[in-house]
């Protein structure tokens, strides 16, 4: 009986050890030759141990983590100078986080960093960081101006824009596969991505008319975020590299006037000149 039984149960052992190889080779073939034009397979990522990411459900908690490492990429580069102007860097942080609230993603923990530049530029990163040239602070006229360059990089940020660029990268250069992405990779397009602003015409549209609505509901002057658009425009000479993505300019400035009510452009906070030179005196 005894040996009856343990021949019994070497052929369930037997079996069951022969499925289980059958399904590890099968399981195996599939994942090295799943999506065979990208970098890396999925048996790749799981040998090397990496962390991935995928792009397409990536979490809010994933995106401010990875928002994180870009940053601190970002400042480490040298590639830019982080104001350490205790008054500058407190403002714009008022007018950011004034504007967060009332954007569409207020859950976000926002970052907003005063970069010493003499360019006119401003730009973000995902997860809820932004930048803003001390060279475009000087360009504006005021507050509702300046905010409403805060409330289009926001926008980029409410629209995910980052995260659908990193993608379309992420597949040009071959480094995702079916699992997703390397998050070394990751960082890596993404301080690309944010350092040179290579938005998409329905990007820039998206964030304008995002912004736009942003200012309006944290009670500033949204004619702010026209007039300001059109004095860079008029300047004449290089287009600032806040404005020189696409769309042109002018077809930003028409389709945010379609969005005005003329008898309430100038309703809202932000439109007194002298007091914004007063709280940007120390750039000078």
């Amino acid at each position: 009986m005894s040996k009856l039984f343990s021949f019994f149960s070497w052929r369930f052992r037997k079996k069951w050890l022969y499925g289980l190889l059958s399904l590890l080779i099968a399981l195996s073939i599939g994942l090295v030759n799943v999506m065979p034009s990208y970098g890396f397979s999925w048996l790749d990522l799981i040998l090397r141990g990496a962390q991935v990411i995928q792009l397409s459900t990536i979490s809010d908690k994933q995106e401010i983590q990875l928002g994180k490492e870009i940053n601190q990429q970002i400042v480490n580069s040298g590639n830019v100078r982080i104001s350490r102007n205790e008054q500058i860097n407190s403002y714009v942080n008022e007018i950011g986080q004034r504007l967060a609230k009332s954007s569409d993603r207020p859950d976000l923990p926002y970052t907003f960093q005063v970069v010493e530049d003499r360019s006119i530029n401003a730009f973000a990163t995902m997860g809820g960081f932004v930048y803003i040239h001390t060279g475009l602070m000087q360009a504006a006229d005021n507050e509702a101006e300046l905010a409403s360059v805060v409330g289009h990089e926001i926008g980029h940020i409410v629209g995910r824009h980052a995260i659908k660029q990193m993608r379309q990268q992420a597949i040009a250069q071959g480094v995702i596969s079916a699992a997703g992405i390397d998050r070394n990779a990751a960082v890596q397009i993404g301080v690309d991505l944010a350092l040179r602003r290579p938005n998409s015409r329905e990007d820039e549209f998206e964030a304008d008319q995002f912004g736009l609505t942003n200012i309006k509901q944290a009670g500033y002057a949204p004619i702010g975020m026209v007039s300001f658009m059109q004095k860079l425009l008029e300047k004449g000479g290089s287009v600032p590299t806040f404005l020189s993505t696409h769309p042109a300019t002018s077809e930003r400035i028409k389709a945010l006037e379609k969005k005005l009510d003329p008898q309430t452009a100038k309703v809202g906070n932000g439109l007194d000149n002298q007091a914004y030179r007063s709280r940007i005196a120390s750039l000078s």
